[in-house]
């Protein structure tokens, strides 16, 4: 009798140790993490994810989680290389609980748009992706927050026609974009071309073969085309290498503007004085003076689990966008939590999160970020938000505000957008949605 009672007894114990266990795995929302930190985008890679995860880590230390639910995370090595993205999707797919995919990689985003639909799991490319996922007709799962590549491209325009007097002004002007040779840096071609039709000036594009540490032929053909601006659509080490020769060519560095993945302090400080005066555009502005950078430091840094190795990089650029960005999936928890409870969610659920994100300058103070960013409003119809920006001016040794925050032309860009999504839903034979519950 005693042999069987304690049978019972190791048996009960079993069956509530699995029942913690599973209870424990209920109470985790989970973040694989498609990082990368070695190669030549590890200042983008390792400022981004150890913003997002410094973010995560002060919603766990702070306030216990989401509604009493921690959230966890795993990284996985990229390189950013797509096949290594790949691998990293199917090899964290299977965890419970997953929240969303972040990649920050244009390539990796493109090859898992279709898995991620298959899944049902929110794919997030902040500042980045595939233009047309921005209409949430087509692309559920997919959110190309803040920014998207056209409505970057528009807001640049828009910046030169500032600069030259007025968009009748830009009549004439000639412009060279400079290129990431990637997915990512041809992204924008056919808009640039569409708007220099649009304002009649001459457009001329150039590739820089990744990773970009050698341009003098490129500059050189600037050089001969005598260009009013450049804009530089750069990555990783191609940004300071372009600075620096721009300088040796003559080309002058306030005539420069760069995209949102050319605006870092890692694009700048390499260049040295050749960056002096160079203009960027920008969906977040870096500094440590917001609350929840300062909350940050105070509860996870000075505990001894920040995630940058080099403290001087906290507030840069890309730290601050990796906090945003935690801000963003964070908030789309807390959303539809509200809805489906305080639990964890599946990705469907945290989709229908996403697609009523709105954070205005209230919301953003509370957070501790007001002036961090502009706002947010996305719809299960447009998965971007606002797509408004602003623009910087390097001095050597900080980055300043030069302009007001603008917004990119939505009547001509919308129209184009939705072209291209519908085309892709046909090719794919993917049933339009009409509504948030489609």
């Amino acid at each position: 009798m005693s042999f069987i009672k304690n049978l019972r007894t190791a048996a009960i114990a079993a069956t509530l140790a699995i029942s913690g266990l599973q209870a424990a795995q209920a109470d985790e929302q989970f973040f694989p993490l498609q990082s990368y930190r070695v190669g030549p985008y590890a200042a983008g890679g390792t400022g981004f994810f150890g913003g997002f995860i410094d973010y995560l880590n002060l919603v766990n230390t702070r306030d216990g989680g989401v509604g009493g639910v921690k959230l966890t995370w795993e990284e996985g090595e990229t390189q950013y290389e797509v096949e290594r993205g790949v691998e990293v999707y199917e090899r964290l797919k299977t965890h419970p609980g997953i929240a969303a995919w972040n990649p920050l990689s244009v390539g990796i985003a493109y090859a898992l748009i279709d898995r991620v639909t298959a899944d049902k799991v929110p794919l997030l490319t902040i500042n980045h992706g595939r233009t047309d996922t921005t209409d949430g007709r087509v692309f559920k799962y997919i959110f190309p927050l803040l920014l998207n590549p056209y409505s970057e491209t528009s807001g640049i325009v828009n910046y030169i026609a500032g600069k030259v007097g007025g968009e009748d002004k830009l009549k004439g002007k000639k412009i060279v974009v400079l290129y990431h040779g990637s997915p990512y840096g041809k992204e924008t071609i056919p808009i640039y071309e569409l708007l220099a039709k649009k304002y009649g000036f001459t457009v001329q594009q150039i590739e820089v073969p990744h990773p970009g540490n050698e341009q003098q032929s490129q500059w050189l053909t600037i050089r001969r085309a005598k260009p009013d601006y450049v804009v530089l659509r750069g990555w990783g080490v191609m940004n300071p290498v372009a600075l620096k020769t721009a300088q040796k060519t003559g080309f002058p560095a306030d005539h420069i503007i760069g995209n949102v993945w050319s605006n870092s302090e890692e694009d700048v400080i390499p260049a040295g004085d050749a960056a002096k005066g160079y203009v960027a555009i920008t969906s977040v502005n870096a500094g440590t003076q917001y609350p929840v950078v300062q909350d940050i430091v105070k509860t996870v840094y000075d505990a001894g689990k920040g995630n940058l190795e080099d403290k001087k990089r906290i507030g840069t650029r890309y730290h601050n966008l990796g906090i945003l960005n935690g801000i963003l999936n964070v908030e789309a928890i807390r959303i539809a939590q509200a809805k489906f409870g305080k639990r964890t969610l599946t990705g469907d659920e945290i989709r229908w999160g996403l697609e009523n994100l709105k954070i205005d300058e209230a919301r953003a103070a509370a957070l501790g970020a007001k002036g961090l960013f502009h706002s947010i409003n996305v719809s299960w119809d447009n998965h971007e938000g606002d797509g408004r920006v602003a623009f910087q001016q390097w001095d050597g040794a900080k980055w300043n505000v030069v302009s007001d925050w603008i917004a990119p032309d939505w009547k001509l860009l919308r129209p184009i957008i939705e072209k291209s999504s519908l085309a892709y839903a046909k090719e794919k034979n993917i049933k339009v949605r009409s509504s948030i519950n489609d």
